[in-house]
């Protein structure tokens, strides 16, 4: 019988929004993986358990779902004006793969509290008390976000009463801010178009919103799609025939967006775009069993990550929300009432979200210079993940 002695990596697991990941610091990993490439994703994707064909992630860190697969990396700021670098890391469940190709915006919210914990912010930039600003550089996307850390004798203060929907527990609020949210160098809605007829070949031509802000998603009308808005996990989740069409939706889509150049690479470029689908207000049960009442929101959103139905909404799709919201005539704007809106709140399966933007026409092109939302951040638990020392 072979024997490989294990090997350990500092690291720490944090809840960061509705997200849940394995943060390093870069200089912790071993020195293979300190530089992109195939030792660093081996690593990555056996810390969480990957690839598992039974897509339970037993043997990691994982939690099998799109929300607890995640990596996060934090190297000190290569960016002037900045504090830290922070990398994202999706990992795929059952297939060998790490995508790199956008950020987790719940995870952010972690980020600026993680790089406090390691050093990696000049401590003459910490107040004793207050709200410590970090000015993060999300390297995956090129952007700059900036979360405001509370503080309390020194030490970053992780709870609180801040409530989050889709999290069970309170804790401390963090304020971020994802500054000019365009994703990558493309423009905010690559085809130019607010809104595109999206052609689905064996499955319909749909109205759509295809915008790059967050992370690169598309929005469509949910009657036109055969739903309500107000469907939770298991209506789409244990519907193999939907998830199907959802998967062929995000491939045309992503095409349409110059994201990929063929349907068949969108198999490699899982993390991006999302599909999510948008809808009136209207009163529905939360999945914690919670009514949210159609008065209380404005308008319905569900969103699709990883081939599943989000329980409950993406950080960084939520930044697309505000976004999208916030310029008229978008179909999310157009679910939300249509006109000028600065903040939407929205209902997602757990519960409800507000998110703010800020939109302006400048030179007949729409220009967003940030979005905001609140989320929170905890640490679960921090020392050591061992892998086999084959693992790379």
């Amino acid at each position: 019988m072979s024997q490989v002695p294990q090997i350990k990596i500092p690291a720490t697991y944090i809840r960061g929004g509705t997200s849940k990941g394995v943060f390093f610091n870069i200089k912790d990993l071993p020195e293979a993986a300190q530089v992109p490439g195939k030792a660093r994703d081996s690593i990555l994707l056996r810390v969480i358990g990957s690839p598992d064909p039974y897509g339970k992630q037993i043997d990691g860190m994982g939690g099998a779902t799109s929300s607890t697969s995640k990596t996060v990396i934090l190297a000190p700021a290569t960016e002037p004006g900045h504090d830290v670098d922070y990398l994202f890391g999706q990992v795929s469940i059952d297939k060998e793969f790490v995508d790199w190709s956008g950020n987790c915006g719940n995870l952010s919210a972690a980020v600026g509290a993680f790089a406090i914990h390691s050093g990696l912010v000049d401590a003459n930039r910490l107040p004793e008390n207050g709200m410590a600003e970090v000015r993060i550089w999300q390297a995956n996307i090129k952007k700059t976000i900036v979360t405001r850390v509370p503080m309390t004798n020194g030490e970053v203060q992780e709870t609180g009463d801040f409530e989050l929907d889709g999290v069970t527990f309170p804790a401390a609020e963090i304020p971020v801010e994802f500054m000019d949210p365009a994703d990558g160098e493309g423009a905010i809605f690559p085809t130019g178009n607010l809104v595109d007829d999206l052609e689905v070949p064996g499955v319909g031509t749909f109205k759509a919103t295809l915008i790059n802000a967050g992370i690169p998603t598309i929005f469509l009308n949910a009657e036109e799609i055969g739903y309500t808005g107000t469907e939770l996990q298991e209506a789409i989740n244990n519907d193999a025939d939907a998830l199907t069409r959802f998967e062929t939706i995000r491939a045309q889509g992503a095409v349409k967006m110059g994201l990929i150049k063929d349907v068949a690479e969108a198999a490699a470029r899982q993390h991006t775009p999302k599909v999510a689908f948008v809808a009136p207000p209207k009163t529905y049960t939360s999945s914690s069993g919670k009514a949210v009442e159609a008065d209380k929101v404005d308008l319905l959103v569900r969103a699709l990550s990883m081939g599943k139905l989000h329980h409950a909404m993406m950080g960084t799709a939520a930044v697309a929300i505000g976004t999208a919201a916030a310029i008229p005539g978008t179909l999310v704007n157009l679910a939300a009432g249509g006109g000028d809106r600065k903040e939407v709140t929205f209902g997602h399966p757990s519960g409800t979200l507000k998110v703010g933007a800020e939109a302006s026409l400048v030179d007949g092109q729409w220009s967003v210079d940030k979005a905001i939302m609140s989320r929170s951040a905890r640490i679960l638990m921090e020392g050591w993940v061992r892998i086999p020392g084959d693992t790379f």
